[in-house]
């Protein structure tokens, strides 16, 4: 921080008044007081003791050490360099899937190769890179920073997808997988206007009653269906559930491939569902709408429109399936 030192007031005296014709040396000059425009220097009246300097706001500094311009920061955000030369050093490795050799990383880096050589040991150390036969490559971490991001990307693909549909139909949209022997509700996509149907008894132990269990029982073969049903018993949670196993079994075998299956208040009382079947490769999975009962007869047409979004995005959604 810059600061301002002013001398201490010297009284006036006949032997430390300087001559009119040498000017005081600029340390101990005394500051001059405004006044009206038509006051000259040499006719202000005297004082017998300086007046007190006007306050200034210490100037910020705008050079480094070394005389470099700093960037401008709108908040003063704290940049770790060693972070970023670690980076960068990533960044060149992943660049050679073959291994690169550490005075070539440092060159590519623009890093002196003693640091170079300083932070691929400590990256090597955390598992972010592996070193052999003089190479380095990237290591475990990097590889599972990599998949998480991909991850990411894909659920993020998935999430924008839902909302399209829910906004081009006007209803909620739900996403699911039948994975490890289990239904899975992966994403759900509704509004304040159009909620998504309250979960009040567990989806992974009633596949049997809802649209979203039975679509995806529908594409798992007898075993896998006789499986799970033996681990989760068929209950009547309404009036209107499927009795027992036999009678759902019958359903799912009757049900065609690519139809929507469709339960009317077989889950919960007031509402209806509607599943699409999707199959990539062997994950079965499904994508569901609901709608209150007293708009069931949309739920046809609303499917139906699920469909025909899906199938015009399938290209993108097969390779977000694995979220």
């Amino acid at each position: 921080m810059v600061t301002v030192d002013t001398a201490p007031a010297v009284p006036h005296s006949p032997s430390t008044t300087p001559q009119a014709t040498d000017p005081p040396p600029e340390h101990i000059r005394p500051p001059v007081q405004p006044g009206p425009a038509t006051q000259d220097r040499a006719t202000a009246p005297p004082t017998s003791q300086a007046a007190a300097p006007v306050p200034r706001r210490p100037a910020a500094p705008t050079t480094g050490p070394h005389h470099e311009p700093l960037p401008e920061q709108p908040h003063s955000a704290t940049l770790i360099g060693s972070v970023q030369r670690a980076m960068r050093l990533l960044e060149r490795v992943a660049d050679h899937p073959h291994g690169a050799p550490a005075k070539q990383l440092a060159r590519e880096t623009g890093l002196a190769l003693p640091t170079a050589y300083h932070l691929l040991r400590t990256l090597v150390h955390e598992g972010y890179l592996r070193r052999d036969k003089g190479l380095f490559f990237l290591g475990d971490a990097a590889e599972r920073l990599g998949s998480s991001g991909a991850r990411q990307k894909r659920r993020s693909t998935m999430v924008d997808a839902l909302a399209g549909f829910r906004d081009a139909i006007g209803v909620p949209v739900y996403y699911a997988v039948y994975q490890d022997g289990e239904i899975e509700v992966m994403c759900v996509s509704d509004t304040p206007g159009n909620p998504a149907v309250e979960e009040w008894a567990d989806f992974r132990e009633t596949a049997h009653a809802h649209a979203i269990g039975q679509c995806l029982l529908s594409q798992l073969d007898e075993d896998a269906r006789r499986d799970h049903l033996e681990r989760y018993p068929v209950q009547s949670i309404t009036p209107y559930t499927v009795r027992d196993s036999h009678a759902l079994l019958r359903r799912l075998e009757r049900a065609r491939r690519m139809d929507p299956v469709m339960e009317r208040q077989e889950y919960a009382l007031g509402t209806v569902c509607a599943a699409i079947p999707i199959t990539v490769g062997t994950t079965a999975v499904t994508m569901a709408i609901s709608l209150p009962s007293h708009q069931a007869e949309r739920l046809e047409s609303a499917a139906r429109q699920l469909q025909s979004e899906i199938g015009r995005l399938l290209g993108t959604l097969a390779i977000s399936i694995s979220i």
